[in-house]
């Protein structure tokens, strides 16, 4: 059984004929929709240290992030990204629509 699909982060705030910018926030404890991302996407890193991501294969890994880290990110994953850390994670993700 497929799951349901959601949004890629928290909250849109942006969007255009070139990129849609997202916010991320998870509490600790706290897990995103279930996403896919379809598009190449840019995360910049507000707030962290680790954050999962749980595929719908059922494995997970842990990534460690820190504050003013800045990743590119080919399209093709389908996770919930989940703040199993003890401090809040922040970071803001642009989908590159060309």
């Amino acid at each position: 059984m497929q799951k349901k699909l959601g949004d890629v982060a928290n909250q849109l705030l942006f969007e255009n004929e070139h990129v849609k910018v997202w916010k991320m926030d998870l509490a600790p404890g706290e897990a995103s929709d279930f996403h896919e991302h379809t598009l190449p996407y840019v995360l910049c890193v507000v707030e962290g240290d680790t954050v999962d991501a749980e595929f719908e294969n059922g494995k997970s890994m842990t990534i460690p992030v820190k504050p003013d880290q800045v990743y590119f990110v080919e399209p093709g994953s389908r996770e919930t990204a989940v703040n199993r850390s003890q401090t809040r994670f922040r970071e803001f993700l642009i989908e590159l629509k060309r």
